[in-house]
């Protein structure tokens, strides 16, 4: 079944604002909320698919990438959103991550209390990118070293609570006694303490060992932009949910081709002869090899626009432009021969230069790149 828009979830337009956003979704939230709808497979999964959707559009990041590519650029474990909620999502994901949404821990007014899920802490790596990767996507293999749950390690019912996480306490108050709620002293939310430790584990059942993970990285990665790969952070104890892996992108400058936004730039040296009589040459761009034509004439300083061989953009379709920018190399040594040749040119008056007027400055260049 193909997945809905995740504007029309939330009955929203694309140019609604965070506010706004997040409106939808608690009304939307409300209105499926489990404790409202008891038993009801259908309310719950409308409530996760909100959540799904929120989870998206409350993120800039994600949700410029879902405005370009849709559900297609939700997908993969390295991908914005982590793939979003998908089936793999339960209740207690949705809770412990949008619990402030409906005023708690989640319950919704006079429901019955939850017992708070713990999680596990995020990891945070950086991952190197050249050009060509960031134009195409790749996929990268990483080690990451997590906490991971010990064979063995078991858990008890928290006494203090009896399980449900939280300490009712009673105030007596100039208006009578009131009742509080607050979260449990001795397990943190959690309703569960430690029981067994295995050897080498700590005091959480928990120990650092060493994963590889893969990460995929989706076309149009930036310097800076943040991935997020769920459930590969650190473990957490007593059946919690696992944090999630968050991947710092950095790019690394190319030798050749230079960026500014989605536009790229490159250098182009020819000789004297072949900026005058014109040629043809092969360069580099970051998706593949291009030939292109160098007119006879042509004046050091010629700048070449190659449309759509720069990067993908996040923010729009399409992709930046390819500059060459053409230099005339000048011999620093001649051979006797070539001496003579170009000495009998300037003796015979040939070959000066003799501009036509129409001949564009350096700020003239400047302007026009600017404009």
């Amino acid at each position: 079944m193909a997945k809905r828009d995740y504007y029309e979830i939330l009955e929203i337009s694309k140019s609604a604002s965070a506010d706004e956003i997040k409106k939808a979704y608690r009304k939307m939230a409300i209105k499926f909320h489990p404790d409202k709808n008891p038993d009801d497979k259908s309310a719950e999964e409308k409530f996760k698919e909100a959540a799904e959707a929120y989870e998206v559009l409350s993120d800039g990041n994600k949700k410029a990438r879902y405005d370009q590519y849709g559900h297609a650029g939700m997908s993969g474990n390295g991908g914005f959103g982590g793939g979003g909620f998908g089936g793999g999502m339960n209740m207690d994901d949705i809770f412990s991550q949008f619990g402030d949404i409906f005023g708690g821990g989640g319950g919704f007014g006079g429901g019955q209390t939850r017992t708070q899920q713990v999680r596990g802490s995020n990891l945070r790596v950086r991952i190197k990118l050249s050009l060509e990767d960031i134009v195409n996507g790749t996929q990268k293999t990483i080690k990451v070293k997590r906490l991971k749950v010990v064979p063995g390690a078991t858990s008890k019912t928290c006494t203090t609570c009896n399980g449900t996480g939280a300490q009712i306490k009673l105030m007596n108050t100039m208006f009578g006694q009131m009742q509080t709620q607050t979260t449990c002293s001795t397990c943190q939310g959690v309703g569960k303490i430690a029981d067994k430790i295995p050897e080498g584990a700590n005091n959480q059942g928990l120990r650092k060992e060493d994963e590889e993970v893969t990460i995929s990285i989706p076309a149009g990665a930036r310097d800076g932009i943040q991935l997020n790969v769920r459930g590969k952070g650190n473990d957490a104890p007593f059946g919690g949910i696992p944090g999630d892996l968050l991947v710092v992108v950095e790019e690394q400058a190319d030798e050749n081709i230079k960026r500014e936004g989605d536009n790229l730039h490159q250098e182009l040296y020819i000789s004297f002869a072949e900026a005058a009589l014109g040629t043809s040459k092969e360069i580099n761009t970051v998706g593949g090899k291009v030939k292109i034509k160098i007119d006879a004439g042509t004046q050091s300083g010629k700048i070449l626009r190659l449309a759509g061989k720069g990067l993908p953009s996040l923010e729009s379709y399409g992709k930046g432009d390819m500059y060459v920018h053409i230099n005339v190399w000048t011999p620093q040594k001649l051979t006797d021969s070539q001496e003579d040749f170009f000495k009998k040119q300037v003796e015979n008056g040939e070959m000066l230069a003799e501009p036509s007027g129409k001949e564009k400055t350096f700020f003239d260049k400047v302007r026009d790149f600017f404009n």
